[in-house]
C-alpha cells in the first residue's frame, strides 16, 4: 500500500496539521521526511499528525518521525500524533514513543 500525505497550516491554531493515510515503510519514508522538512522550512510552528488512517509504520518510518520531532524540538516547537489505529498505538506503546507523541 502507498502513503498519502496531506498537510496544511492552520492559521487559526498557528500549527501544522498533517494527515497520514496508508503505510509508512522503507519504500516511502523519504517522502514523509521531505514533507516534514518542508513544513519546518515553510513555517516553523508546532505540528499535529493525524494517524487514524495509518495502517502500518515500520522502524524506518518511526526513525523519520523521531528525527522530525528532534528538529522541531530544537526550534522550540512540539509535535504530536493523534487518533492512532489500535495496531499503531500498540507499536508506539511497545517502543515507549507513546510518552512522547500521544
Amino acid at each position: 500500500m502507498s502513503l498519502e500525505i496531506r498537510r496544511e497550516f492552520n492559521a487559526e491554531e498557528r500549527r501544522w496539521d498533517m494527515v497520514l493515510t496508508g503505510e509508512v515503510d522503507i519504500s516511502n519514508a523519504a517522502q514523509l521526511r521531505g514533507e516534514l522538512n518542508k513544513m519546518l522550512e515553510e513555517k516553523a510552528a508546532p505540528a499535529t499528525i493525524d494517524i487514524k488512517d495509518l495502517s502500518y509504520i515500520d522502524s524506518t518510518g518511526l526513525g523519520v518521525i523521531i528525527g522530525a520531532y528532534e528538529r522541531m524540538k530544537e526550534h522550540g516547537y512540539a509535535m504530536k500524533m493523534v487518533n492512532p489505529a489500535k495496531n499503531v498505538e500498540k507499536l508506539l506503546k511497545i517502543t515507549s514513543l507513546d510518552r512522547i507523541f500521544l
